[in-house]
């Protein structure tokens, strides 16, 4: 069973539209509605892959309620902690060549009672959980150092922890040695403090990132492909894609990917491309099923490119 923690949730509206035209009246051309927020997202894909996930999550006022009917809806078995404010909504716009624009809220502010509220419901459920995935920003109100409390909490159960996060919250976190850590090639370059510009310089990052306490470092590099660096050395996997429609959730289908398939060796790499490929070509924060995959398209290497430019470098 993968539990997944969202400490900052959302409802998701997702508009598809001719173009963006700033200042006009623009006509959608498709819409949809979906609970938000990583670790959503990630039990959202687990679901869809056939495997049990239990989502635990704050939630407040009346988005929070559709947020909790839509995961219903989806078969999701939820755990909602009750909190004062608004659960936050937010907006995404997409274009049809792949071009999205993103509007996030804020998001509630989490009292220290609410704040321990959400440990004790992890704490709880993690006792059953096998993984334990914390994704996402902190909301207003939980200190850098929740996830780090959050971490120790789940491994005391028992639990393996992925944890999708980044900046102050990720590098306090690395001290309790998260089982594996997933960061963008930009949260890479922030948590090393210098621009990545080549495969290389990705897998120097994650390294580093291990020597910090990451047990495994699973890193996408956008349309490039995803790294896998752990105790074992380093493998690269790549898929092509013949159009994007929406990345909106893509890397928490990766995740979803390699957690069903083990969360370990190139395996489960190889399965943690084949859900983002699947992902970035369905619309809005769609989620893959299985026969969305194609996991004979996928490549995996430990012949790693070393030299080879990233498409989009992290500055």
């Amino acid at each position: 069973m993968i539990l997944t923690v969202t400490p900052n949730p959302s409802l998701d509206r997702t508009y598809e539209v001719p173009a963006l035209d700033r200042g006009e009246v623009v006509r959608a051309t498709g819409e949809r509605m979906d609970p938000g927020g990583k670790g959503v997202n990630v039990s959202r894909a687990v679901s869809a892959a056939g495997v049990a996930t239990l989502a635990v999550l704050p939630l407040g006022g009346v988005p929070g309620e559709l947020v909790a009917t839509l995961l219903r809806d989806q078969g999701i078995v939820a755990v909602p902690v009750p909190v004062a404010g608004h659960t936050r909504s937010n907006i995404s716009v997409a274009e049809p060549d792949g071009t999205l624009t993103k509007i996030n809220a804020p998001g509630p502010e989490l009292s220290d009672a609410e704040a321990e509220s959400l440990l004790a419901a992890v704490g709880a459920g993690s006792v059953d959980a096998d993984w334990v995935a914390c994704c996402g920003s902190l909301p207003r109100g939980l200190d850098p150092a929740w996830y780090a409390a959050l971490v120790a909490r789940a491994h005391e159960a028992g639990a393996r922890i992925a944890l999708d996060t980044s900046g102050p919250a990720l590098l306090a976190a690395l001290a309790e040695r998260p089982d594996v850590v997933k960061p963008n090639a930009e949260e890479l370059a922030e948590a090393v403090g210098r621009p990545l510009s080549t495969v290389g310089d990705a897998v120097k990052a994650a390294e580093e990132l291990r020597e910090l306490g990451a047990r495994s470092v699973l890193a996408s590099l956008g349309a490039d492909g995803q790294l896998l660096v752990d105790a074992s050395g380093v493998h690269f996997a790549s898929a092509p894609v013949t159009s994007v429609r929406s990345n909106v959730g893509a890397g928490d289908a990766s995740l979803a990917g390699f957690l069903a398939a083990g969360g370990a060796g190139p395996q489960a790499l190889a399965a943690a491309v084949a859900h983002g490929a699947a992902a970035v070509q369905l619309p809005g924060s769609v989620m893959p099923t299985p026969a969305d995959l194609v996991p004979d398209a996928v490549t995996v290497t430990s012949q790693v490119p070393m030299d080879r430019p990233l498409t989009e470098p992290a500055v």
